[in-house]
């Protein structure tokens, strides 16, 4: 990427920095190549209250000093855990960078996990998982996960499961610290109106300082996917759905062609196949979305929708003729064209979002020890042409390749017609 420039400190963590002269904001953030996917069934959700319990106290602040630290001058401080990293990361004006890069190593390196914090927050993650439970929305698309990588880390759930929550000790937060950190595989990233040198310099400071932690332990690879069926009963007004399975990961050749196509089927767009059908043709549902989520050595194309469970069926066979639509038939000259344009728009304007760029930046020098031009993207998007949209959608939209997922109202609702599985309650 123009601008950008990358540079390793001495204990092997990368620095990618980007000067953006047009702002006051500075965003920067560590990323780090840890996620729940190095979990195991005893340690479950770890990754994620680890990521909580940064906040709550290091070798010099208390819970309150981390807080108020960045709030306190209009900043703001924040973290996710995701199934491959864990990121902490900050935005606040240029002339608290400094203080933004203190806490934020603090914080990543240097916790503490202490034993009352690690109670009281024990029960706001509880809450936390309440709350998921709640919403059907959310919890579908980590149902549909738990299909896609049955039996592997990838499918078990971030948050965990209430017997490990309420089992961890501060020893499981250290060590499971000490067995995953490593620091060429940490990314700090930096857009805003700081030099290069200034980057650079603070930098070394207050992340130079670290010691080097080199692990040669590799991940569980996933490559047992199996199609499969299932109903879940839960308390819901409208039935839930996804369909989908696995798919390309993020190094493979067609990831581009693939994203495009979901783009096609159900992006962000109006004009998205499945909201011209499902929505604006038959009114069946208020969204549908398409997405296709890579990962290092796998990934998962899924469409996600609520009906009224009377309706659950004719959606089901309006995805599939979409899906089948894009395997029979390939797009035309103007259509491709159109879909090509379209999906260049949006990415140019996700660059627009100097705090996702960021993070983008981050997450792209861990995978490929660079971050890519957009006109790369473009070039490879170009280049796509009918035939090969066609044959990745004979390979991933294939009948025999999906797993299926419906969430129906307990008590009394019809289970669908067409989607025979094992019902859950």
């Amino acid at each position: 990427m123009r601008d950008c420039t990358v540079f390793t400190l001495s204990n092997g963590l990368r620095v990618v920095h980007r000067r953006v002269t047009t702002s006051a904001i500075v965003h920067c953030g560590l990323v780090l190549d840890i996620g729940s996917r190095d979990e195991t069934l005893v340690n479950q959700g770890i990754a994620h209250f680890w990521e909580h319990m940064a906040f709550k106290g290091t070798r010099k602040r208390k819970t309150l000093d981390i807080i108020s630290s960045l709030d306190s001058v209009g900043g703001e401080l924040n973290a996710y855990t995701d199934k491959e990293k864990i990121a902490f990361y900050a935005s606040v004006r240029k002339e608290y960078f400094e203080r933004a890069v203190d806490l934020l190593s603090d914080i990543t390196f240097y916790s503490i996990f202490p034993e009352k914090e690690l109670e009281k927050e024990r029960g706001v993650i509880l809450e936390e998982m309440a709350m998921y439970l709640d919403s059907p929305d959310e919890s579908l698309q980590d149902e549909f996960e738990s299909i896609v990588y049955k039996n592997h880390p990838m499918g078990m759930n971030i948050l965990g499961r209430e017997e490990t929550i309420n089992g961890f000790q501060k020893k499981d937060f250290t060590t499971f610290f000490k067995e995953h950190i490593n620091t060429r595989k940490i990314v700090f990233s930096i857009v805003g109106d700081v030099s290069r040198d200034e980057a650079e310099r603070l930098a070394k400071k207050y992340l130079e300082n670290f010691k080097t932690h080199q692990l040669n332990g590799k991940r569980r690879k996933f490559s047992s996917y199996k199609p499969e069926y299932q109903v879940l009963e839960r308390i819901v007004k409208q039935a839930k759905c996804a369909i989908g399975g696995e798919a390309y990961p993020i190094r493979h050749a067609d990831r581009i062609p693939l994203y495009l196509l979901v783009n096609i089927l159900g992006g962000p767009g109006m004009n998205s196949r499945l909201n011209l059908s499902l929505r604006e043709r038959y009114g069946l549902v208020y969204s549908v979305d398409a997405h296709y989520i890579p990962y290092s050595d796998t990934g998962m194309f899924a469409v996600f929708f609520g009906t009224e469970p009377k309706q659950l069926d004719k959606c089901i066979n309006l995805v599939k003729k979409e899906l089948n639509r894009f395997c029979d038939k390939p797009l035309s000259k103007s259509q491709l064209a159109a879909a090509k344009e379209q999906i260049k728009g949006q990415l140019a304007m996700s660059e627009e979002n100097n705090l996702s760029l960021m993070l983008m930046m981050g997450r792209s020098v861990l995978l490929y020890n660079r971050v890519p031009e957009l006109e790369e993207v473009f070039d490879t998007i170009d280049a796509t042409d009918a035939l090969r949209l066609q044959q990745v959608a004979q390979d991933i939209f294939d009948e025999r390749r999906l797993s299926y997922l419906t969430m129906v109202p307990e008590n009394g609702n019809k289970k669908s017609t067409k989607v025979e599985g094992k019902k859950v309650k």
